[in-house]
């Protein structure tokens, strides 16, 4: 009697440690749906989707709370790798959150009517535009998401969203919609 209650006391000290480790080894952090997501999204941290950014509007979708079609900087590309991703119907881009625009777009302050309100830099989510209070203010362009998100705010309108242009070091070649290889030695 005593050697079997001795036995199974080892066992199962045995098995709680394997367990333990096997917690601590196998441990999962967040929620992984919501990395996928997060991973598909166009990092602008914009918030034209109606979240503070976008981890907030990830956790979202992965809980069912927004629909996939909320991002205007993503348009029909992300929409469609959502849909794909949790096997949902593919939606057209909300239009009430903004438009897709192909070609990438920066932010221009004109100096020379800039009154230095601040309400630009107030309205930018990336932090892409410099100044102070009534001091011209400048938009770094690197860091510039082209949200749109400072155009609407500024009381003098001298903010004019222009694309970016292109260079050697971005430019990239349009592949063809299908491509249509023949199998060797078929002529």
């Amino acid at each position: 009697m005593l050697l079997a209650i001795l036995t199974i006391s080892l066992m199962a000290g045995f098995f709680g440690l394997v367990l333990g480790y096997a917690a601590i080894r196998f441990k999962v952090e967040g929620n992984p749906v919501v990395d996928q997501i997060d991973a598909l999204l166009p990092q602008t941290q914009c918030g034209q989707c109606t979240y503070p950014g976008c981890r907030p509007y990830a956790e979202a979708i992965a809980n069912g709370e927004a629909p996939i079609n909320q991002c205007p900087p993503g348009g029909q590309a992300t929409i469609q790798a959502l849909a794909d991703l949790l096997d949902v119907e593919v939606l057209e881009l909300n239009a009430e959150h903004g438009e897709h625009n192909d070609i990438p777009l920066v932010a221009i302050i004109d100096e020379q009517f800039c009154i230095g309100c601040t309400l630009c830099i107030q309205a930018c989510p990336v932090d892409a535009i410099l100044g102070s209070a009534k001091h011209m203010h400048t938009v770094i362009a690197d860091e510039c998401t082209g949200c749109e998100l400072c155009v609407a705010p500024c009381p003098v309108d001298c903010i004019d969203m222009v694309p970016i242009r292109q260079t050697i070091d971005d430019w990239k070649w349009t592949t063809p919609d299908i491509l249509k290889l023949e199998p060797a030695g078929e002529h």
